[in-house]
């Protein structure tokens, strides 16, 4: 495996995974995590290249300009490492808003794209969905009262408490937000890209034509099954797959996950 960092054109350090060596997969995390995430569900095959990007304000990656957050930038400095690494064309995926990122690339430079993974998605064409609220709802009590004030304020909120009965696993994750280091890196993040969404429109999806593999599960506040529904029907003879929730079991989660990845990719890595 090799950690690495490039510089992008506007002068931001960025920090990235390279593991494995064959067929190329772009494999993002999702917003606040860092490489931890995709690697936890991502299955050892021969014959793949793993890449990931610890996006800006994520992991080792530099925050910059907090003005410059945004799905789009995410998605032009994954192109830019694409480049560093002299890749011309990859796999692209990731979880939540690393999903978002993959659908960027592929609607908007469907030449780098070979294939697509969109796993547990929060998006689809609209800015701001009202499920990804309670971000800003936590970088609203970070900014103003700081990590231990903010979080005793958060159990207060009627928003949690929605959040946690349809997914334990989603409250704890904004719990978790409270305790990430860099508090004005959190801030930015959280309040800049909820309220954003991928620059993309419905006829772009329809436009798609490359092998594509849609991962939901159910017991998902943040990611409703109904999102990963609409863009599977979206997108032409894209594959969804519902695996186990984290709430119900993280190990089932895991497994299913790599299953629903390894299936995908095998086929995609003899022919490549």
């Amino acid at each position: 495996m090799s950690d690495g960092y490039f510089e992008t054109p506007d002068g931001c350090r960025l920090a990235f995974v390279d593991e494995g060596e064959g067929m190329p997969v772009l494999w993002q995390h999702g917003l606040g995590a860092d490489r931890k995430q995709p690697a936890e569900v991502f299955p050892a095959i021969d014959g793949i290249r793993r890449i990931t990007l610890e996006c800006r304000g994520h992991g080792l990656s530099a925050l910059w300009d907090p003005t410059a957050l945004s799905i789009a930038q995410f998605a032009d400095d994954a192109l830019f490492l694409l480049d560093h690494l002299g890749i011309e064309h990859a796999v692209v995926g990731g979880i939540s808003l690393g999903a978002a990122i993959a659908l960027r690339i592929a609607a908007m430079h469907p030449e780098r794209a070979s294939a697509l993974i969109v796993a547990r998605p929060a998006w689809v064409d609209r800015d701001g969905p009202a499920q990804l609220q309670i971000y800003r709802d936590v970088a609203g009590l970070l900014a103003a009262h700081g990590a231990d004030e903010g979080a005793a304020r958060l159990e207060a909120c009627a928003r949690l408490r929605e959040v946690e009965a349809v997914s334990p696993d989603n409250a704890a994750s904004m719990r978790g937000f409270f305790r990430r280091p860099n508090p004005q890196s959190t801030i930015a993040l959280l309040s800049r890209i909820p309220a954003q969404g991928p620059g993309l429109q419905r006829g772009d999806f329809c436009k798609l034509s490359l092998p594509t593999l849609v991962i939901a599960n159910r017991q998902d506040y943040v990611h409703p099954v109904e999102t990963a529904e609409a863009l599977a029907e979206l997108i032409s003879g894209s594959t969804l797959t519902v695996i186990t929730s984290k709430t119900e079991s993280r190990s089932g989660y895991v497994a299913d996950f790599e299953r629903a990845l390894r299936e995908f990719l095998t086929p995609m890595r003899n022919q490549s």
